[in-house]
This record gives C-alpha cells, sequence and structure tokens, in this order.
C-alpha cells in the first residue's frame, strides 16, 4: 500500500499537461511551403519517419515523466516496509516523545490528556507492528530528557516492534504517571537526536504526543531549532494533541513571607496568592492552610478574574526556633499538582542588630534600642547591640541584619568600607544625624558625589521654626511601607509629632540628587526628612534629625516604636527569604569538608511515604557539593548529614511545581503552523482515526526518486540532442 505525507501536492500532478502543450503547439508553427528542391529531401525524410516519431515520443514521455518525479518527490510517497526492502532499506523507527508534564494530568468526562496519550502509543505501535518488515521504537518522556549522562533518559530505546512488544508496551504505559515537572519539548528532541545519532540508515517517524500549550508553542524558538536537526535528517513529523479544549484551572502560584522580622514567638505574615487560568470568573475560592501539619482556619477569596492573580496575607506565629511548613492548598479541579505549595521558614531565636551612637550622652542609641526591644511581656524578635564607631571598623558585621548609626562626627576610612560591604550584599542601614554630625565629612566620606551610601549632600542644621497661624502637622509622610500603617488614621499621633532642628539638603546648582533617591516624609516647609536609596543589594534610609529627643519629642511620641519596629522590617535584608526551588531542578547542597563528611543522603516525598536517596560531595566550582538529581515531587526535601565528630544535622528545602505549568491555554494546528513556517509536519488529535493508518510507517520514496529524477534529466539531455539537428562543421574559411 503507498500513501504520501503530503498528499494535497498531488495536484501538482496536472502539470504534466505543460510539455504536451508545448510540443502541440510547436507543430502548429510549421506551415507548408512548395519548394523544388525539398521533394529529394521529402523522400529520404519517408523513410526515416517512423524513428523520428519514435524518439520525439520518447523525448516527451520523458519530460512528463521529469515532472511526475518533482511532484512525486515533494508530496513524498510512502510504501510498505515489505515494498521498501526492494529499495535497499526496509528499516523504520519510530521515535515517540512523550509529554509528561503536569499539565497532561488535565481531567475531563472520566479521562484525562495523558491517559489519551497512552492509547495514542499503544495504537501507534499496534499499527506500525501489524505492517510487517523491520519496525523499530523509541519511547522518550519530557522529564527524563535529562536523564542522557546516566544512560537511563529513554524508556525503550531502538527495541524491535512486534506484536509481542506492543502487548507489553500497554503494560509500561499503564505504569508511568504525569510528573510534577514543567518539562518541555525541546530538551526531549535534543535529546531524542544525540540518542539515535550513531543509529543506522533508517526511515525516522518522529511523533510529539502532547497536549501543546500556548506558554511553550505560540513563540517556539528553541523547539524550532531542535525540530530543524530532524527536518535535516528527513524525518517525518507529527504532532499529535491529546487535549481537545481549554479547561478552567485554579493555581496557588506563591506562598512566601512577607518583609519583617522572623523570630521564635513573632508574628508575622506570609502571602498566598491564587490565579485564575480560566476563561470564567471564579468565586468562593476556599484556600486551606496549614502550619507544621497543623489546620488552621481556610482563607477565602471571593472572586478572581478571568486570567487575574489575586493575593492574601495571614499572619502566622511559632513559637519555637528552627523550621516550620506552611501549607496552602486549594479543592482539587482539573489539574491538582498546582493546588498545593509549600513554604518552609526558618526561624532564629531572634534577629541582632547593631546601634552605633556618636555621643552616648546623646542617649539616642538607647532611645532606639528600647523602640525595638521593649522587653517585657513584648516580644519583638529584635536583639540590638550598642556600641561605638570604632565597633564598625574592628569587628566583623555579619551577625547583624540591620546597622543604625547615628550621631557620629566622623568615621574611620575602615569603618565606611565595612558599611559599604555589608550594604552591597543585603544588609540594611538607617542614619540619623545629631549635633555631633558633621555635614562635610558626610558628604566626603558617605555620600561621595552619589557614589556612597548617604541618600543625598547635607548642608547645615537648621531650625523649624514654629508657624503659630498654620495647623499643619511638623511631620509630612508619603505611602511608604515605614509609614503605611499610619495611613487612614484621622487622629494619627504622627500629628503630635515636633521637629525643632533637622539638616537641611546642600543648596549647589551642581547638586544633583541620585536617581534611585526617594523622599520618604517631609517637614512642613516641604524640607526633606527622611529619604532613601538602594546600594547593591541592601537599602539604606536616612532620617536627617536626631533618633532621640534632643531636635524632636518623636522618642516620646507613641508612633515612634511603631514606625521604628516597621523601619527595621523593612530594612532587613531580603536574602532572609527562602529560596524556591522548582520540581524537576537538580537539588544542589554546598558542603564544608572540613565541618562534614562525604556522604549525603536525601529524603524524597513521594505518593506511598518518603525514600531515602543516597549521594556523596564531588568537587564543584572549587567547593564540594552533593546533588540529588532527580526532585520528582513538590514538598519538603530533607538532607541528613554528618559531622567530623560524629553528629547529625538534617536540612529542609521546598520544592513546589512551576505555576505557569497550570495555564492551559492551548494551540492549534494553524497556529502551530504560523508559530513553525518552515516545519513540515502534520498535525493530529488524538481522537482522529484518519491519520493513524498506513501513512505512519513505511518507506519513504523521496530520496529514491530524487536519484530517478537525476538519471531521467540526463537521459532526457542526450535524447534531446540525438532528436535535433545538428549541421556538420566546415572546418573555418581558407
Amino acid at each position: 500500500m503507498t500513501a504520501f505525507v503530503h498528499p494535497a501536492l498531488l495536484w501538482g500532478l496536472g502539470l504534466i499537461a505543460a510539455p504536451i502543450l508545448i510540443h502541440l503547439i510547436n507543430l502548429w508553427r510549421h506551415r507548408r511551403v512548395r519548394w523544388a528542391a525539398m521533394d529529394f529531401l521529402l523522400e529520404s525524410r519517408k523513410k526515416n519517419q517512423r524513428w523520428v516519431l519514435l524518439r520525439q515520443l520518447l523525448l516527451l514521455a520523458a519530460r512528463i515523466a521529469a515532472v511526475a518525479l518533482v511532484v512525486l518527490m515533494l508530496a513524498q510517497p510512502l510504501v510498505a516496509p515489505r515494498m521498501g526492502a526492494w529499495l535497499g532499506s526496509a528499516r523504520t523507527h519510530h521515535v515517540v516523545l512523550l509529554d509528561d508534564s503536569y499539565s497532561m494530568s488535565d481531567r475531563w468526562a472520566e479521562t484525562s490528556g495523558f491517559a489519551r496519550a497512552r492509547e495514542v502509543i499503544a495504537r501507534i505501535a499496534e499499527q506500525a507492528a501489524g505492517r510487517g518488515g523491520s519496525q523499530t521504537l523509541t519511547l522518550l518522556r519530557f522529564s527524563r530528557a535529562g536523564k542522557l549522562a546516566d544512560g537511563r533518559a529513554a524508556d525503550l530505546l531502538s527495541v524491535p516492534l512486534d506484536a509481542g512488544l506492543a502487548g507489553r508496551l500497554r503494560e509500561l504505559l499503564a505504569s508511568i504517571a504525569p510528573s510534577e515537572t514543567a518539562a518541555g519539548p525541546a530538551m526531549a528532541l535534543e535529546t531524542a537526536g544525540r540518542l539515535l545519532a550513531d543509529g543506522p540508515q533508517e526511515n525516522r517517524v518522529l511523533y510529539v504526543v502532547s497536549d501543546f500549550r500556548a506558554n511553550e508553542w505560540r513563540e517556539p524558538g528553541d523547539v524550532r531549532d531542535a525540530l530543524a536537526a530532524w527536518q535535516g535528517a528527513q524525518a517525518q513529523i507529527q504532532f499529535v494533541q491529546c487535549v481537545p479544549s481549554l479547561h478552567d484551572n485554579l493555581g496557588i502560584v506563591s506562598l512566601a513571607p512577607q518583609a519583617g522580622t522572623r523570630a521564635a514567638g513573632v508574628p508575622f505574615f506570609i502571602e498566598v496568592a491564587v490565579q485564575n487560568f480560566g476563561r470564567q470568573v471564579a468565586r468562593d475560592i476556599a484556600v486551606l492552610l496549614q502550619e507544621d501539619g497543623h489546620a488552621r482556619p481556610s482563607l477565602v477569596i471571593d472572586e478572581i478574574a478571568a486570567g487575574a492573580v489575586e493575593a492574601r496575607r495571614v499572619l502566622v506565629n511559632f513559637p519555637t526556633a528552627g523550621d516550620h511548613v506552611v501549607t496552602a492548598s486549594l479543592e482539587n479541579d482539573v489539574v491538582a499538582a498546582d493546588n498545593v505549595r509549600h513554604a518552609l521558614v526558618t526561624l532564629p531565636l531572634g534577629v541582632g542588630v547593631l546601634v552605633v551612637d556618636g555621643d552616648e550622652l546623646s542617649r539616642d542609641g538607647r532611645f532606639l534600642s528600647l523602640a525595638l526591644a521593649p522587653g517585657g511581656n513584648v516580644r519583638t524578635g529584635v536583639e540590638p547591640r550598642l556600641e561605638t564607631p570604632q565597633f564598625l571598623a574592628d569587628s566583623p558585621l555579619d551577625p547583624f541584619a540591620v546597622i543604625y548609626v547615628m550621631n557620629a562626627a566622623q568615621l574611620e576610612p575602615r569603618a565606611v568600607a565595612a558599611l559599604e560591604k555589608f550594604a552591597k550584599a543585603g544588609g540594611g542601614v538607617a542614619f540619623f544625624v545629631g549635633p555631633q554630625s558633621d555635614a562635610k565629612a558626610i558628604n566626603e566620606q558617605l555620600y561621595r558625589d552619589g557614589q556612597g551610601l548617604f541618600p543625598a549632600p547635607l548642608g547645615t542644621e537648621t531650625p523649624l521654626f514654629v508657624d503659630r497661624l498654620e495647623r499643619t502637622p511638623d511631620l509630612q509622610v508619603t505611602d511608604h511601607p515605614i509609614f503605611r500603617v499610619f495611613a487612614g488614621e484621622r487622629n494619627s499621633f504622627l500629628q503630635t509629632v515636633v521637629i525643632d532642628r533637622y539638616f537641611g539638603l546642600r543648596e549647589r546648582e551642581d547638586t544633583v540628587l541620585p536617581a534611585e533617591t526617594k523622599v520618604l516624609a517631609k517637614l512642613r516647609n516641604g524640607a526633606p526628612l527622611a529619604l532613601e536609596r538602594k546600594f547593591g543589594a541592601g537599602r539604606v534610609v536616612a532620617f536627617l534629625t536626631t533618633a532621640g529627643p534632643a531636635w524632636n519629642n518623636w522618642g516620646r511620641n507613641p508612633s515612634y516604636v511603631v514606625a521604628m519596629l516597621e523601619l527595621q522590617s523593612y530594612l532587613a535584608p531580603a536574602a532572609a527569604a527562602d529560596g524556591e526551588r522548582q520540581v524537576g531542578a537538580p537539588l544542589v547542597l554546598p558542603i564544608d569538608r572540613a565541618r562534614y563528611s562525604a556522604d549525603v543522603k536525601f529524603t524524597v516525598p513521594g505518593v506511598d511515604g518518603d525514600t531515602l536517596v543516597a549521594a556523596a560531595a564531588n568537587a564543584a566550582g572549587g567547593g564540594q557539593s552533593a546533588t540529588l538529581v532527580e526532585t520528582p515531587r513538590a514538598g519538603i526535601y530533607e538532607a541528613q548529614l554528618h559531622t567530623t565528630d560524629g553528629q547529625n544535622q538534617v536540612r529542609r528545602f521546598a520544592l513546589n511545581v512551576v505555576p505557569a505549568e497550570g495555564n492551559l491555554a492551548l494551540v492549534d494546528g494553524r497556529q502551530l503552523k504560523a508559530a513553525l513556517p518552515d516545519v513540515p509536519f502534520e498535525f493530529h488529535r488524538a481522537d482522529d482515526r484518519v491519520w493513524s493508518a498506513p501513512n505512519l510507517a513505511g518507506f519513504n520514496l523521496s530520496s529514491s526518486l530524487l536519484w530517478l529524477l537525476v538519471v531521467l534529466l540526463v537521459g532526457e539531455q542526450l535524447l534531446a540532442y540525438a532528436a535535433s539537428y545538428h549541421p556538420a562543421s566546415s572546418g573555418g574559411a581558407r
């Protein structure tokens, strides 16, 4: 039986009429002219007329055949393997790439995308096996494409395909399930190409069995490049879509602690965000929350518009230090993997901060320390340490999350360098000026024309005169996280803050504030009182008045404690947040071999319980690390380490699914053609029965037809030369 990869091109066979028309037109162009001298020639022509006519007919047939061969070669005819054996090759290799990303678990009407994919692959194998000849099968899942190095990438690799294998294949397919990864097609295409790079000469049929989600296929740049290699190998490319339509889906896309002080016994906020990937408004979404496995009241989101994300904050409090797990989950919908998300929060007993006071008599440092840690029954989790400026130059600053510098006359160069290094690494720094502050020293050491820590150049110490005619508060704040807690208060305590003195900014024509500097608070005369800038990975905030009551009454105002705690939360380094890891990515654990042995065991969460996996520390990038290559499921992973003195330690990690995989938007065949304009392929749906017939297996005659066309064109030229008139050379004039 013969079929064609591109049957639509067979309409081109109508072009065979062109040589016939040209031949007839050439005959019509001859006119009869009576000439006596031609009688002798006509008599001679009658004797050779049959041979001349035969050559012309053969030439016409050769030209017709050449046109037909070009059309057939482009249509790529396929013949059954037994017929292909007469042409020198009967081997057909079926390469099946199975999308097992978690979007393939999409469920509807008692079935799922992955269940239909199983049926598609089983049908391919059974029909190919029934055609006879030399048939082989390779089966590779998307999620296993990265396992090429250890030889375990493919479930089946170049296995002879017969009726027995077709039966065993159904058992193999029944034993596998969708992964929780977001593995895409590009890696699978590249890996399959490398696995078969040294294979024998054969006819290959590539099947991509997937749901063809828009986030991977609408702009498939990397996929296009990977398909180019298969196209160059003359492989037939078949796309089979296993999901018929878009189904509405909700997913938890984020679960993370918010900025602030995190310590044992201190409440803090954790934010959960839910996205509606569907086309309809979702209403009354219940988010179930657990803290260390203990359920807490559910959070209800009234509605989420189509395509929108809604975030809510919940207050959590863990009384003990160490690792704590917060889990958020939704009720089951069409895709279950993105309905659960985990956050691992590691809490210390307290957060160390450094308070540097340039004048012990001013009591600024003590005022701030009491605001950050009032003591008694009030626990803030902040542990302030009061020191002199010399401490910055002589001691390591790594143990501290935030450093406060106030009323310092001048800092040593080593202290300035240490502060800048601390801020660049992500630490927070706050400045308060005072009577001991030297504007010139601050501008030269800390501001340095915008290259230093300080947000702006200082001018002179300035009094804020009392204005008895207006009742405008001295302190005007912006909508900033430090002051946001005061928003909406009609009788805020901030209105009773009195500022007596402050430092104004330098007034010079060449003074230009750095672009990243922001004004957080102003005085009633419009002068800035609090400024902020980014410095490296850290934040720097400068208050242009004292932290104590020397120049203001703020330290005796109830709003002071609240504002300073919010300042501490804002300046706490973002790096303190636990990094989020994704399912499918290797889990790499750096190991200090001076403290730990090379033997590491990982505990991997599973459906039927946790599994222990052994790993060894290897040199990587000049250091040592242990790597867990396979991370198949979301959940809490543990690494068990052994210290050199015989102690055991456990480190925990939260792994979650990639949220974008929960977007179930699809592309169809027309959109794929537009996205892959230079890639010849056929697009089918899993429930189409026509595509699964003989054209998916067989020997491709394109190469054979190409050689036949070359031979035919050479013969046509020789025949044309023989059928034409060529006068003998006269030998030249004498």
